[in-house]
């Protein structure tokens, strides 16, 4: 539903203007969670304020790209957004916004593997896009052209790439956090990226009946168990290092790790109708309570960041997922409808109470569970009031379809192509060396050398010498092996001077030591000055001079070297000075351009690996 503006009268726009001045919350969106005028409406406005911050569909924007500082991922999330947004309302309005987005990053093999996205790209930020047009196929969103890649088999060339990349070397399974080796945390299996897979698995098993899918979903769900990333008490814990054998488990606990594994469950349920995953499903919901808080225990809450405000742009978003899957399970799973749409609605309501913000006073918070506004806003923020806000009205629509219950989106089970467990980026395709290559990369090289050999031999040609060049250069070999060898002989006097110096020298930190080399060092520059001054000097012919004897200086450095203090380098201490402070060390000072990934109600977050050494 889109409202039509109005021209509000002078009185009204005063009296609105004193009420968003008097209290931050006056203005806020007062949510009927039952009625469906009341969502859609509420919605429409929050899908319209998320958009606000992606320019993909503007000239000069990347279709399906948030401006920096959001990651690729999380564009892929906001599509995924949208397609529940026309499933929920019906309003096409966002369409071919959508379509575009999730079309343009495919990728050279229609797997979501966009060149691109080499620095930032891991296998949670693949499966969201994955996640993202299987709900297309499910929700039956308007299919692409016949021409473009479809959904289904969208989804399919993500799994068979993430497939192949199972790592039963290390921890014996899982997938590693980055796909490509050098990115940061490839040494790194989490929760979330095997959630993604665990869920596509098996919502693929329930869409095409393809048991192979739901083989890998087992899988999956067996290898967190192992590993204790499922524990005992049912939480999902953020992950480990494959060094220790995946033991150095992080505790912490985020809504969409829990989310992604209740969402497969209950698609496992639905496809196997086998008690196991109902009780899986039943003992996650459970474990689930941890992210409810306020006076009543009922508002969803990311409980390892907001309470120490350290939510990070990726974690501001978390909560949009636990609400769109907490929905989503509702349909494969209609038992667990009693259970979570009490949360659902409290959140909804409490949620809503928090978009006050923005220049438009409508920008939704991050911290629904309190009363002020937390004066936070951003793409997250309004994904995720505006999930939770749509899931209310979940009971009154359709369930999600399969190929044998009216699903029309074609599949392509063996999509993927060469990214099938690819973990290098692809280099750019360069044509074969031929002959003729190199023959003309041994041309250009000659001519550098001979370039190079003249220009070094003209550096050294002294113009105002009355020998040829040739004689010149025969002369330099001589000339270089004497200065040689008068610097090692000095060097050698210097030594011996140095050793017969004895303990006063050794204490040179002390200010009469240092003055009495000064002042050694100022004599002995003003006796070779004086000799050299006084020996008698021939000079040849000089370029556009008159005939006769000139005298020119011999050196080129400041007249009245060394004796004119003002005009000598700092390079000596004087007494009472410390020692100059060393270079810093700036490969060590050097710190990580981005804030983990992961964070914890009581302990900074930067205690996690990091999301990407995004080299960007």
């Amino acid at each position: 539903m889109v409202r039509t503006p109005q021209r509000p009268g002078l009185g009204r726009m005063l009296t609105a203007s004193l009420l968003l001045t008097s209290s931050p919350l006056a203005a806020a969106y007062n949510l009927d969670p039952n009625s469906t005028e009341s969502v859609t409406t509420i919605a429409k406005q929050m899908a319209d304020d998320m958009l606000s911050f992606y320019h993909g569909d503007q000239p000069g924007g990347t279709p399906g790209l948030l401006p920096n500082p959001y990651y690729w991922w999380e564009a892929g999330a906001m599509m995924g957004s949208l397609v529940d947004y026309w499933y929920y309302t019906k309003d096409d309005s966002y369409n071919d916004l959508t379509t575009q987005g999730l079309l343009y990053q495919v990728g050279d093999t229609n797997d979501y593997m966009p060149r691109n996205q080499t620095l930032t790209e891991g296998n949670d930020d693949q499966g969201f896009w994955a996640l993202a047009v299987m709900s297309a196929a499910e929700n039956k969103f308007p299919d692409p052209p016949a021409s473009k890649p479809q959904w289904l088999a969208l989804a399919q060339a993500v799994f068979n790439t993430q497939a192949a990349r199972w790592d039963t070397e290390h921890c014996g399974g899982g997938l590693r956090w980055q796909i490509f080796k050098w990115n940061n945390g490839f040494d790194y299996k989490n929760s979330i990226s095997q959630g993604c897979f665990f869920a596509l698995g098996a919502r693929l098993a329930l869409y095409t009946g393809n048991n192979s899918y739901a083989d890998w979903a087992e899988k999956t769900w067996d290898w967190m168990v192992s590993v204790d990333f499922i524990d005992k008490y049912w939480r999902v814990l953020d992950g480990a290092h494959i060094g220790p054998n995946c033991t150095d488990i992080t505790p912490y606990q985020f809504t969409y790790n829990a989310g992604t594994f209740i969402l497969g469950a209950a698609a496992m349920y639905n496809h196997t109708e086998d008690q196991k995953w109902k009780d899986r499903l039943d003992n996650l919901l459970n474990a689930t309570k941890v992210f409810f808080t306020g006076p009543d225990k009922n508002i969803m809450t990311e409980v390892a960041c907001e309470p120490v405000d350290r939510c990070n742009l990726d974690q501001q978003s978390f909560k949009a997922y636990l609400s769109r899957w907490f929905a989503a399970t509702t349909k494969w799973a209609p038992h667990t409808y009693n259970y979570v749409m009490p949360y659902l609605q409290a959140s909804a309501v409490a949620a809503a109470k928090q978009c006050v913000g923005g220049k438009n006073g409508r920008m939704c918070g991050l911290k629904w569970n309190q009363d002020n506004y937390d004066n936070s806003t951003g793409v997250g923020q309004q994904m995720a009031a505006m999930e939770v806000t749509l899931s209310c009205i979940i009971k009154d629509r359709a369930a999600p379809v399969t190929h044998n219950t009216g699903g029309t989106s074609k599949g392509s089970p063996g999509s993927g192509g060469d990214d099938i467990g690819r973990d290098q980026p692809k280099g750019p395709s360069y044509k074969a060396i031929t002959a003729g290559d190199k023959a003309g990369a041994a041309i250009l090289t000659a001519l550098v050398i001979c370039s190079m050999i003249a220009g070094i031999v003209w550096i050294f040609i002294d113009e105002t010498s009355d020998k040829t060049p040739m004689q010149q250069f025969r002369g330099f070999h001589s000339s270089a092996t004497a200065s040689i060898a008068a610097f090692a002989v000095g060097g050698g006097a210097a030594a011996v001077l140095h050793r017969n110096k004895g303990s006063r020298e050794f204490n040179e930190k002390t200010g009469a030591a240092v003055a009495s080399v000064s002042e050694q060092s100022s004599h002995s520059s003003t006796d070779n000055k004086r000799a050299i001054e006084e020996a008698p000097v021939t000079i040849g012919h000089v370029r556009n001079q008159s005939e006769g004897n000139h005298q020119r200086r011999l050196s080129n450095m400041p007249l009245g070297w060394p004796h004119n203090r003002t005009l000598r380098g700092s390079t000596v201490i004087e007494p009472g000075q410390g020692q100059a402070p060393s270079t810093r060390d700036l490969d060590g000072a050097r710190q990580s351009d981005n804030e983990a990934r992961h964070s914890s109600a009581s302990v900074s977050s930067e205690s996690i690996p990091e999301r990407r050494e995004r080299a960007e």
